[in-house]
């Protein structure tokens, strides 16, 4: 893991601590790599409480209680479907705060509209909404999961703020 993704990890673990949040990932395109970098952090376990790797829309589904026809309509890569597995998340954890990843990382997967970096991320604190954020992050597999892990520590931090 390269420096900024660490310092972010351990800010967010630092925030969370103060207030004594739990946390829990649902990641599609990233596979873990959200829940990787904090736990990356030695004394993260006071802080993660678990994350769901639901790269299918089948485990999407079985695991975070996404509809199947929200699937249907929306599309697995959508605003929808991030809220969903975020909300879904902090329903089937004992958690505070969640956070969700769903995207085309590359190479291929694009479709009509839903271009290769096309990521939703969804963020979800116990009692409050749940919000979701569109980006197309450039460069390739790689460059673009990387900034999907980055935002996704961003989006924990501040709301765990």
């Amino acid at each position: 893991m390269d420096d900024d993704l660490r310092a972010r990890a351990a800010r967010v673990l630092d925030t969370c601590r103060i207030r004594s949040l739990k946390l829990a990932t649902a990641e599609s395109c990233t596979g873990g790599m959200v829940a990787a970098a904090l736990t990356e952090i030695a004394g993260s376990s006071d802080v993660v409480e678990r994350g769901f790797v639901t790269y299918s829309n089948a485990a999407k589904s079985e695991l975070l209680g996404v509809p199947t026809a929200l699937i249907e309509a929306h599309g697995a890569v959508s605003g929808e479907v991030a809220a969903a597995m975020a909300a879904g998340a902090l329903s089937r954890a004992p958690v505070d705060l969640t956070v969700s990843v769903t995207g085309i990382a590359g190479p291929g997967g694009a479709t009509p509209g839903k271009p290769v970096g096309l990521v939703w991320l969804g963020i979800a604190r116990r009692g409050g909404a749940v919000a979701t954020e569109r980006h197309v992050f450039p460069g390739d597999r790689a460059a673009i999961r990387r900034a999907s892990v980055l935002r996704a520590l961003e989006l924990l931090e501040a709301a765990a703020s």
